[in-house]
């Protein structure tokens, strides 16, 4: 089948979208490329899955373009039709016919195409997702996972440049949901499609994705390597996107923050109030720390979560084992080369 869109990238310029007085997505910029998987994450609310649907042309843009190689595809007043992009979308409830087989489910898509070759392409692609021995089956015989991986083989049957997931495995249960995310992320890869899956699980964003894009409230608030993100957030808002941190209030003279556990350089970072961003396992318990009180004790197997107050300030950190318990004081070292300190 003959794409109708450049398979190399697809890009947001500048993209609004608002429902009345309520900003959904708010000038939003973004490229998804071809063989990688782009993450979208935020919490519920921040426009992700509206920014998806407006890539994917279910709805109209108020403001800026999006294009797909040298088509526009999406400008105010103007929007190409969904089943004319050459992206394939994958909804949350999967959108399988219920009256339809797994076969007949994948080559739906497939109709302009001689009988004989919709079947094959269909098979191959069921053959992808580890699926071509349920082709006869009926949707609900199905797992979850196994539903998710035939709604996957649908997109993929008409060759698309472009794959949306929207949170693809938040209906699976937590002992399905490693295997059907690897062999999705296998099956999507393999491809060679640009992909963007949206996602609430910052987790599951770190573990696939390419490149990650953090939302809140309508706006791309970070975006890039994965690893940077988590390590190099830009505010304490990016940091908690991407798990639980400690933001404790600190102030920077002349290039350094001071801490409790000593002066931290800050070269770039302009004078005043700032935060320290330390996650629970830059933290450990020990003595030549500054010491707190021990309030709160959680045990998780090998180790144990302690909230120790500190200088009127509640700390997370992880202990090995059992952990001291609560009303116990204990000396709190940091590890300040994972720190990161931003701006107040």
């Amino acid at each position: 089948m003959t794409n109708p869109v450049d398979p190399a990238v697809l890009t947001v310029e500048g993209v609004s979208r608002a429902y009345g007085e309520r900003r959904a997505v708010v000038e939003v910029d973004l490229t998804l490329e071809a063989g990688r998987i782009t993450c979208l994450l935020g919490p519920s609310g921040s426009g992700k899955s509206t920014l998806l649907r407006l890539i994917a042309g279910l709805e109209p843009v108020d403001a800026g373009v999006i294009r797909a190689g040298d088509q526009l595809l999406s400008r105010p007043g103007h929007t190409v039709a969904p089943e004319r992009r050459g992206t394939g979308l994958v909804f949350q409830d999967y959108a399988l016919f219920p009256h339809l087989t797994v076969l007949d489910n994948v080559r739906f898509g497939l109709g302009a195409l001689p009988r004989a070759e919709r079947r094959v392409r269909a098979m191959a692609a069921l053959g992808r997702v580890g699926l071509d021995d349920r082709a006869r089956d009926w949707p609900h015989a199905l797992s979850g996972g196994e539903q998710q991986r035939v709604a996957l083989a649908r997109s993929l049957v008409r060759e698309p440049a472009a794959i949306l997931l929207d949170e693809p495995f938040s209906g699976l249960d937590a002992h399905l949901k490693a295997g059907v995310r690897d062999a999705l992320t296998a099956a999507l890869r393999a491809a060679g499609a640009a992909v963007l899956i949206v996602t609430h699980d910052p987790a599951e964003a770190l573990m696939i994705a390419d490149r990650l894009v953090l939302m809140e409230a309508g706006r791309v608030i970070q975006s890039g390597d994965p690893a940077d993100c988590y390590d190099k957030p830009t505010s304490v808002a990016t940091a908690r996107l991407l798990g639980e941190v400690n933001a404790l209030p600190v102030a920077v003279m002349s290039g350094v923050a001071a801490t409790p556990w000593g002066p931290v350089p800050v070269p770039g970072l302009g004078e005043g109030p700032a935060w320290l961003l330390l996650r629970p396992q830059d933290l450990t318990v020990g003595s030549g720390g500054p010491e707190g009180a021990v309030v709160a004790h959680r045990f998780a197997g090998h180790f144990s979560e302690i909230t120790v107050v500190l200088g009127g300030q509640r700390l997370h950190l992880h202990a090995p084992g059992v952990g001291p318990r609560e009303g116990e004081t204990v000396g709190v070292r940091a590890d300040l080369t994972r720190a990161r300190v931003v701006a107040g």
